[in-house]
């Protein structure tokens, strides 16, 4: 299967989370809609990956790789594509 990589932005509660999504490159599971209503997943796994606290100080944080229980979005949105990861890692 062929894939894409999309930049998404991911609201919480809490937190907005933006980072890097694996989606396929065409046909089903190839949206954000999909990947967000995937009845087998619970969770979105997303790559290069920045927390922001929405609230107080708005700490800022990194991480390589985070996963997200669908139950905590509030919203998503598509940033764009961007290119695959050096390493070719596909999660």
């Amino acid at each position: 299967m062929q894939h894409r990589f999309e930049r998404i932005s991911i609201q919480t509660p809490r937190h907005r989370i933006v980072g890097v999504a694996t989606l396929a490159s065409d046909g089903y599971r190839s949206r954000l809609s999909d990947l967000l209503n995937a009845p087998e997943r619970d969770f979105i796994s997303l790559t290069d990956a920045t927390v922001t606290e929405l609230g107080g100080d708005r700490e800022v944080t990194q991480h390589e790789f985070i996963a997200v229980h669908r139950g905590h979005v509030v919203f998503a949105v598509p940033l764009g594509e961007v290119a695959a990861p050096a390493d070719g890692a596909i999660v």
